[in-house]
C-alpha cells in the first residue's frame, strides 16, 4: 500500500499556492498523479481566466505593488501606473461573481450616456443614485464640508458629462433641460454609421475628453474615450481611462462597456470579440483594503459568467435599459465600499 499525502497551501498576504507532495510517493505513482493533478490544473486555470481573473490580478497587484499616495478625496490610495483588462466576450459576460454587482444600475446609467442626459434626476427617477454625490461646479461648487455635500446632493445639472460629449461635442452647454439637437458632434452616431458603411476603419472612436468644457463638468471623464474596430466577423471595443477605482468603480466601467458593445454588435450584425482597457492611474483607496482582500479570498470558479439578452430590439438610439436581461447570474454576496467624492 502506498501512502498519498497532497496538501494545499493558501498564503493569505500574498496569496500564492503551494502544493506539497508526500516523498513516500514512488517514480510511476508520482508522475501518473502529478500528469493527472497539472490536466486539472489547466483545466482550472481556463475557468479562472473566464471568471475575470484579469480583474482580480489588478487587485492584487495593486495591493502587493501599489505606493501609498494622497487623493484629493482625502482619502490615501495605493496606486501602481498602467494596468490593462482584457477580456473575451465569447466566454460569458464579465460581471463580477466573487461579489454581487447590480446591472440594473449599469445598465440605467449606460442609456443616460447614449441619450446625452446630464439631468441627474433621470437617474434618480429610476433608482439609480450613483451620480447623487455630484454637480455641475457653477451650480454647487465642489467642497468636504456638510454645506457644499448638501447644494451638490440638491443640485440636478451634472454639466457637459461623458454621454452629451458622446452625442454633442463640444456644443455650448446652457443646462440640463436645454434641447441640443443637431448641436456639436454626434461622435456615437457616427461611429455607428461607420460600422455599418466602413467597418475596417481605423478611426472609429469616441472622445469624452474636452479640456474647453472641463470647468463645466460635475466630474472631468475618468473613463475618456473608447475605440471600436473589427476583424472578420467580431467587433471588439477598447476603452482608455485616466482614473481608475480599481474596488468600486472598474467592475461597472467593465460591465459598461462590455453591454455598450453588446449593443453595438446587435446594431451592427457583427459578433461581440475582445473588451480591452487600457487603464491609468490605478489605486485602490486605502478604506477600501479590507473589502478588497476579502474579494481577493474568494474562489472565483464557484459561479460561471452570466449572459446578457436584449429584446424589443430596433437600435441601439432607442434601447431601453429593462430590455436587457441578465441571464444565469450567480455571485457571493455584496462588499460594501464607501464612495470617495
Amino acid at each position: 500500500m502506498v501512502l498519498v499525502s497532497f496538501s494545499v497551501v493558501v498564503s493569505k498576504t500574498r496569496r500564492r499556492i503551494f502544493i506539497e507532495f508526500s516523498e513516500s510517493l514512488n517514480y510511476d505513482l508520482n508522475i501518473a498523479f502529478s500528469q493527472y493533478f497539472v490536466n486539472d490544473l489547466l483545466i482550472k486555470i481556463k475557468s479562472y481566466n473566464e471568471n475575470m481573473k484579469a480583474y482580480l490580478d489588478i487587485v492584487k497587484n495593486v495591493l502587493e505593488n501599489g505606493e501609498k499616495v494622497d487623493t484629493r478625496q482625502g482619502v490615501p490610495a495605493y496606486t501602481i501606473a498602467g494596468a490593462i483588462f482584457e477580456h473575451d466576450m465569447s466566454k460569458g459576460f464579465p460581471l463580477l461573481t466573487t461579489k454581487k454587482i447590480s446591472l440594473r444600475l449599469i445598465a440605467t446609467e449606460l442609456e443616460f450616456f447614449i441619450n446625452g442626459i446630464t439631468d441627474k434626476k433621470w437617474l434618480q427617477n429610476k433608482n439609480n443614485h450613483i451620480w447623487d454625490e455630484w454637480a455641475k461646479p457653477q451650480k454647487a461648487p465642489y467642497g468636504h464640508d456638510d454645506t457644499s455635500k448638501k447644494k451638490m446632493l440638491e443640485e440636478r445639472d451634472l454639466g457637459p458629462i461623458y454621454g452629451f460629449q458622446w452625442r454633442h461635442f463640444n456644443a455650448p452647454y446652457s443646462n440640463y433641460d436645454s434641447d441640443y439637437t443637431g448641436q456639436g458632434i454626434d461622435q456615437l452616431k457616427k461611429v455607428v454609421e461607420t460600422l455599418k458603411t466602413n467597418p475596417r476603419d481605423r478611426r472609429m472612436i469616441v472622445n469624452a475628453w474636452n479640456p474647453l468644457q472641463f470647468n463645466e463638468m460635475a466630474l472631468p471623464p475618468c473613463h475618456y474615450s473608447f475605440q471600436v474596430t473589427t476583424i472578420g466577423n467580431k467587433l471588439n471595443l477598447m476603452w482608455n481611462q485616466r482614473s481608475v477605482d480599481t474596488m468600486l468603480g472598474l467592475p461597472f466601467n467593465i460591465a459598461s462597456y462590455a453591454l455598450l458593445l453588446h449593443l453595438l454588435a446587435k446594431e451592427t450584425g457583427f459578433k461581440e470579440g475582445k473588451l480591452v482597457g487600457f487603464l491609468g492611474d490605478v489605486h485602490v483607496f486605502e478604506n477600501h483594503i479590507d473589502g478588497a482582500e476579502e474579494q481577493l479570498s474568494r474562489n472565483p470558479e464557484e459561479y460561471p459568467l452570466p449572459k446578457v439578452e436584449t429584446e424589443n430590439w430596433e437600435s441601439i438610439f432607442d434601447w431601453k435599459s429593462e430590455d436587457t436581461k441578465l441571464l444565469d447570474y450567480q455571485s457571493y454576496d455584496r462588499i460594501p465600499f464607501e464612495i470617495a467624492v
